[in-house]
């Protein structure tokens, strides 16, 4: 039942976000889908004691594989699913932690969680960027 509550609250969450952000309304559900599965492979690792960070490196990496599938099906650029595809993987409670530390004098709590955040950040840009490489490679190797 853990598993049902995070994949529809994931869902939910991609596609507000897609609102907010005004994407197509055609693309909503698969923006909700594309969040849906990052999420599903983040929490999956984390429930095999996988390391957080390669977790994210590996779901933004996944949520890059499917933005780019799903924007030439939909012929949308692929920044509509990719952005909202990697908010549940976005570590922003983190940082929130991080800066409250700061504002409450416990600096040695407050290093250590915003180096967390810093590090799950990097992971998702690390992740964006080696699949869009990839995809080049790919594609130029086609022609």
């Amino acid at each position: 039942m853990d598993m049902l509550e995070q994949l529809v609250t994931s869902f939910i969450s991609t596609s507000a976000f897609g609102i907010i952000f005004n994407v197509p309304r055609r693309t909503l559900v698969q923006c909700g889908f594309v969040g849906m599965i990052g999420w599903m492979l983040y929490f999956s690792f984390q429930k095999v004691y996988l390391d957080p960070i390669l977790a994210t490196l590996i779901a933004a990496f996944v949520v890059t594989i499917i933005s780019q599938f799903f924007a030439k099906i939909y012929k949308t650029p692929v920044i509509v699913f990719s952005v909202s595809g990697i908010i549940p993987l976005v570590p922003g409670g983190l940082a929130y932690d991080a800066m409250r530390n700061v504002v409450q004098n416990h600096y040695d709590v407050a290093v250590q969680l915003a180096a967390k955040a810093f590090l799950l950040s990097g992971a998702i840009a690390i992740g964006l960027v080696f699949s869009e490489v990839i995809n080049v490679l790919l594609r130029r190797t086609r022609t």
